[in-house]
């Protein structure tokens, strides 16, 4: 029967009942609404066992309903690890549970369970530090018995478009409960533009499901208020069902909503978020049936599910008793309350409780969730508090399905600890607390510590006006914190009743009882920090939201040392997984095109990509693409070619301090650099990480030119802001890449073409030598002249105003047809300049690159005391070499050319790999650049590189240039 469990309306208020949906679980059709999540579509059905657990393959269920543990994590035909309680139930899918072995129903992995006493904490350090061999046949055989879900490589993704887009906002609300609706109402009222970011299907937050009096009327009054009144005003803009997966420097937000991924940039934050409902610690409190009370709520206001027949709560709060009246009017058999309170107050909602008979044993706890079955629970074993974790005899046990917990909450804080807000433990309400939050980001509502529903509003509103004021907004007044929180006594201090038979979880996802944390900190891992790596709490798919504050009690208890002065372990984004679709899909880089774009696209030239500019590939036909390349390699090497290097990057450096600015910056001695001379300029990291190099031409004692790389201009320009920021050196530092154009033009007669529009500068080899640079005119437009020769011919670059870039492309070009000028392409001039063996960075080094792996100690200044960079760069000249780049022929002139990153192989290890390699129309041979063993870099060793189809062949490391080793044909 479908939908055995399913409430007629009112209640489901995210349903829409005219409108069913089917999908499979486990082979079992499922019926559902439209709004349904798959989660409460099987829990309509009495599908209760969702998913099966890590480590021990126990049953699991939902226990949150709102997607903030793991509990419901299923496999999609196409996609893993989706949360049910989240996921949209929709026609058509494929949903099956996760690890587990033979039937879902009867997982044969379940015996693990039976010999938990030999898997403690740290099984795996202990059982595999000595004897490390084992760890290979063992390896296998656990992660299988532990594995979540799994990628189906050949899923058609045809309809899995991603795609990004960019957001502004004055203020950005990020929760749509009444702290939420409360700020955006306040921040727009005062003239903001608002962006409110709600996660959930609906705004509303627990208006939509919590009961804040024995009527059940003032959530659903206030929450009609605000839709009306923000439904009308202007300047919000709601974004529900988006999750808000960080918080980052200047206010810089990302949202993910289905498959587009928000790049949000607020003046100010409003946080909002909430607060999450935290587990007590008993035996079997795992189980299927077990859940927290605002769970049954969510079911039962949200999905119109009941979530059971008979209930027992634990209770310690006053929500307990709302979530009890709920059950009642859904139709729930309420057995019993177990409060841990040793007095219960007489509030309106217990009153409520108490006139509908429902018995209320104070000072108890539940010991055990008792179970017939082995898919769920069938009972709850009570007992009387005798102290902090203590349980006495002379309890009972009670019949049910369906056990509540509602002992305490959590502020749901991950988002202000990634914008650096510190968190301090509150004594009065037993809960951490926001204590000093970043310029321009407020919390509001139960995240700072506020539970009074009047309050939160109160402290929403506050919230939203000092936000309107951060963003520059006329706001006549900020309201003081609110006094009057409604905190103390909502959390208990210690709902933790560990059991002598054990199954007591502290941590759902990791499988981790309340003894593994014991034994644990008992092993030395004292400090939560520390317990979290060696035990795993915390580190699981929901990412310590219901382990974490346990964790910090047990540790404080354990250690003696005082609560009020730990935290929490560190929280870090993104607050939930994000898809590689999202980090990968399509961006909105900007496209920059060179003032001689359109006379490239003229002469038939195939553009590409480079950084964010278009530049020619090749001139040519898309099938002529190897041809047109050697065509123009030759032309370069015998005749005269000409190449558009506008995307160079561009910097003037003027001032005082120029030479010693640059001294600093970059790796070679600049101080004494004579002027009309270039300079070769190599930079790197702190970590001595090789990032940009170029040239510095010394037009002035107090003018620079530098060059830099196409994709690392922006990067260097800022480096150099930020240095300059600490030494305050007398300079000055111009972006200029956008106001200029350039060209390269090279070959044997270059000089002759150049010679005709360049009358007003000597550039015999005498007048104008080899690394030579000049300012003059070239066909009338004024130019700076560099003698370069990236690829190792005699050549010139000429870099002239961005707006006379066809001018001087055309000069050139009608002065050089009797020579027969040739364009070329970066394609070719890949293979001109390896030829010659210069590298270029980012293509031959990497993230981790230094100047003695890249065989670049020459372009080391030997007596100069700083670059920065430079004690790095020292320490590392001490150590022997992992790797080293050095240049490569191939043994059999038959072996197939290697590609990019094909392995660099010594034995069956593999050691490096090929940067780049092309088959040399100049040399007539293979030549390249690789990352080979420390030490094999001598000339004449062989290597093995692995290729294409797993073939093997052997590379002989060769001394460069390959090409001219005398460089005397750039020099002529």
């Amino acid at each position: 029967m479908s939908n055995v469990n399913r409430l007629p309306a009112p209640f489901g208020r995210l349903l829409d009942r005219s409108e069913t949906v089917t999908f499979d679980f486990e082979g079992r059709t499922i019926e559902g609404f439209k709004g349904d999540t798959i989660a409460s579509a099987l829990c309509a059905n009495d599908q209760w066992m969702i998913s099966r657990s890590f480590k021990y393959h126990r049953p699991r269920g939902v226990l949150t309903m709102a997607g903030q543990d793991a509990n419901t994590l299923v496999q999609l035909s196409d996609e893993p690890n989706c949360l049910a309680d989240k996921y949209p139930a929709k026609n058509g899918l494929k949903v099956k549970a996760q690890n587990y072995f033979g039937s879902f129903d009867n997982d044969m992995a379940r015996v693990v369970e039976l010999v938990h006493r030999f898997l403690p904490v740290g099984f795996y350090y202990k059982t595999f530090h000595e004897k490390k061999q084992s760890w290979s046949f063992w390896e296998p055989v656990v992660r299988a018995m532990t594995g979540l879900g799994a990628i189906d490589p050949k899923a058609d993704f045809h309809e899995s478009y991603y795609d990004k887009q960019y957001l502004f906002a004055d203020v950005a609300v990020i929760g749509g409960g009444p702290a939420g609706l409360a700020a955006a109402q306040a921040a727009a009222e005062s003239g903001a533009d608002v962006i409110l970011i709600e996660e959930n299907a609906a705004l509303g937050g627990s208006l939509g499901y919590a009961r804040f009096d024995a009527e059940g009327i003032s959530a659903t009054r206030q929450l009609g208020d605000f839709e009306r009144v923000l439904g009308g005003a202007k300047g919000v803009t709601v974004m529900t069902g988006t999750i808000c997966s960080g918080l980052f420097s200047d206010n810089w937000i990302p949202l993910i909503r289905g498959n587009r991924f928000y790049k949000l940039r607020a003046k100010s934050i409003v946080v909002a978020t909430g607060s999450i409902e935290q587990p007590a610690v008993f035996r079997n409190n795992d189980l299927p049936g077990v859940m927290m009370a605002s769970a049954a709520q969510r079911l039962i206001k949200l999905y119109g599910v009941r979530p059971g027949r008979t209930a027992v709560i634990l209770a310690a709060n006053d929500d307990a008793y709302g979530a009890a009246l709920d059950l009642i009017d859904a139709g729930v058999t309420v057995a019993a309350i177990a409060d841990l309170r040793q007095s219960v107050p007489a509030t309106p909602l217990v009153a409520a409780v108490r006139a509908r008979g429902v018995e209320i044993l104070a000072g108890h706890a539940i010991s055990e969730a008792l179970y017939a079955s082995k898919t769920h629970i069938s009972g709850a074993a009570l007992a009387p508090v005798t102290g902090e974790g203590r349980l006495g005899t002379g309890g009972k046990s009670v019949a049910c399905d369906l056990i509540l917990m509602s002992v305490g909450f959590s502020p749901a804080g991950q988002l202000l600890h990634h914008a650096g807000a510190k968190f301090g433990y509150c004594r009065q309400s037993d809960m951490f607390q926001p204590v000093d939050l970043p310029a321009k980001v407020h919390a509001a509502g139960s995240v700072n510590n506020v539970y009074d529903l009047g309050s939160v509003i109160a402290d929403g509103k506050r919230a939203g006006l000092a936000a309107a004021r951060d963003a520059g907004l006329t706001v006549a007044a900020v309201p003081a914190p609110i006094a009057e929180r409604g905190n103390v006594g909502r959390t208990h201090p210690w709902p933790i009743f560990p059991h002598d038979r054990g199954f007591d979880f502290v941590d759902f996802d990791e499988d981790l009882k309340y003894h593994d944390l014991i034994n644990g900190i008992a092993d030395g891992y004292d400090n939560v920090e520390l317990l979290k790596r060696y035990s795993t709490v915390g580190m699981g798919p929901s990412q310590g939201r219901h382990s974490a504050v346990t964790s910090v009690r047990i540790v404080s208890r354990e250690t003696g040392v005082d609560i009020a002065g730990m935290s929490v372990t560190t929280q870090r984004p993104p607050y939930t997984p994000e898809k590689f679709g999202h980090l990968a899909g399509r961006v909105f880089d900007p496209e920059r095109r060179t003032a001689m774009h359109h006379r490239h696209l003229e002469l038939g030239a195939q553009m590409m990509p480079a950084g964010v500019w278009w530049r020619p590939a090749y001139y040519g036909g898309k099938a002529d693409r190897a041809q047109a390349i050697e065509t123009e390699v030759k032309a370069v090497r015998q005749n005269v070619g000409l190449i558009d290097v506008s995307t160079l990057g561009g910097l003037d450096v003027r001032g005082p301090d120029a030479a010693e600015f640059l001294n600093r910056m970059y790796t070679f001695s600049y101080t004494k650099q004579p002027i009309g001379r270039s300079r070769y300029v190599l930079m790197t990291d702190n970590a001595g990480v090789i990032t940009d190099d170029g040239v510095a031409c010394r037009f002035h004692d107090e003018h620079f030119y530098v060059t830099a790389t196409t994709s690392g201009v922006d990067s260097v320009y800022r480096q150099m802001l930020f240095w300059n920021a600490q030494w305050r050196l007398d300079v000055d530092v111009a972006n200029v890449t956008a106001a200029l154009c350039g060209v390269n033009i090279a070959g044997p007669k270059s000089r002759a073409v150049l010679q005709k529009v360049c009358t007003d500068i000597d550039l015999s080899p005498e007048g104008f030598p080899y690394m030579g640079v000049k300012m003059g005119t070239v066909a009338g437009i004024p130019a700076r002249l560099m003698r370069v020769g990236f690829v190792g011919e005699l050549g010139y670059e000429i870099h002239v105003p961005a707006g006379y870039g066809e001018a001087l492309w055309d000069a050139l070009m009608e002065a050089g047809k009797p020579e027969g000028i040739r364009p070329f392409g970066v394609e070719a001039q890949r293979v001109l300049r390896l030829e010659k063996g210069h590298i270029i960075v980012s293509q031959d080094t990497d993230g981790l690159t230094n100047v003695w792996e890249a065989d670049m100690p020459w372009a080391l200044a030997k007596t100069k005391p700083f670059f920065v960079g430079g004690k790095s760069t020292e320490i590392m000249g001490k150590m022997k070499l992992a790797r080293k780049l050095v240049g490569f022929t191939l043994k059999n002139d038959s072996d197939p050319c290697p590609e990019e990153c094909h392995l660099v192989l010594k034995g069956e290890e593999i050691v490096g790999r090929v940067t780049s390699a092309v088959k040399s129309p100049s040399v007539g041979k293979v030549v390249g650049l690789a990352y080979v063993h420390g030490d094999d870099g001598a000339p004449g060793t062989e290597f093995t590189i692995k290729v294409e189809g797993g073939r093997r062949i052997t590379g002989v490391v060769t001394k460069y240039p390959f090409y001219d080793p005398e460089n005397k044909r750039q020099e002529m």
